[in-house]
Parts: C-alpha cells; structure tokens; sequence
C-alpha cells in the first residue's frame, strides 16, 4: 500500500525526482496561467458591454479582415476551428456576424461582421482601452508593447 497523497506546501517544496525541477518554469504553463489572468481582467472590464474579450477580439479581427472563410479566420486567430465555430455561432446569434452557407463545405462558409456588430465593437472600445491601460500600468506601457511584439513573433515563426 503506498503512502496517501499529500499537497505541497508550496512552491519552494522540493520535487521528488529533482530532474522535473527545471519543469516548474515551462513557457506553455507560465503563458497559459497569465492568459487566464489576463482574460479574466478583460472580461471584467468589458462585461458591462456585454462582450467577453474572446467575442470583442472575434469582431476586432473581422473588422481587420473583411469578409473570410472560417478556416482562413481560424488559421489567423491561430485558433481551433471548432471553437471559432461555437463562438461565431453565439455571436451570429446576437446579429453582430453573418455566417454563409459555403456550399456543401463547411470550412469555406465566409463570416463578416455585421454593422451592428462593428457598432458593439465601437461601444465597446473605451472598455478595452481601460483594461489595456491597466495591463499597461501593470507591466509598463513600453513593456507591454514589447510583450505583445514578442507574443507576435512567437505566433508567426509556428512550425
């Protein structure tokens, strides 16, 4: 019978097996652990919107875009498709895209955002610009500059 369980004091605690220590400063759990952060600072700035930041970010990139297929969106946002899907799916719900029939391919269907939804983007805007500012101050306005730069170059040298 081996010994129960027992949640580490912190993270000062030894790892037993000290060759996974190095583990503790992995780029994919510091990121993902900060996106949750900072996702959750950007909802709350823009839930009087009635935005979430993943639906003010979907209209941002439409309104960047124009009109694209589902498949070319996803492959900018560098996100999964079918994800994308769901959300364009609550947004088109609410008027602010207009999803196409694409034929019988439902990767090629094209989104575009609709005037109503570049009017919720607009309203939401000043939401945004505070939120941002408080990353800003968080971090220091050139270095957040910086960090989305660097965030950039990481997204665009994909294998």
């Amino acid at each position: 019978m081996s010994a129960p369980l027992r949640a580490a004091s912190g993270p000062q605690d030894p790892v037993p097996g000290q060759e996974l220590g190095e583990a503790q400063r992995c780029l994919t759990f510091a990121l993902r652990k900060a996106a949750r952060e900072v996702t959750r600072a950007y909802d709350a700035a823009l839930r009087p919107t009635g935005l979430r930041s993943t639906q003010f970010n979907l209209l941002v990139a439409l309104n960047f875009m124009g009109p694209i297929t589902t498949t070319k969106l996803a492959e900018y946002l560098a996100a999964e498709r079918t994800t994308l899907t769901r959300n364009l799916s609550l947004l088109a719900g609410r008027g602010l895209v207009k999803v196409g029939s694409g034929g019988g391919d439902r990767r090629s269907r094209p989104v575009a955002i609709t005037p109503a939804g570049r009017a919720a983007a607009l309203r939401a805007l000043p939401a945004w610009r505070r939120a941002q500012a408080a990353m800003g101050v968080q971090l220091g306005a050139r270095e957040l500059e910086s960090f989305v730069d660097r965030l950039g170059a990481l997204v665009r040298h994909r294998p």
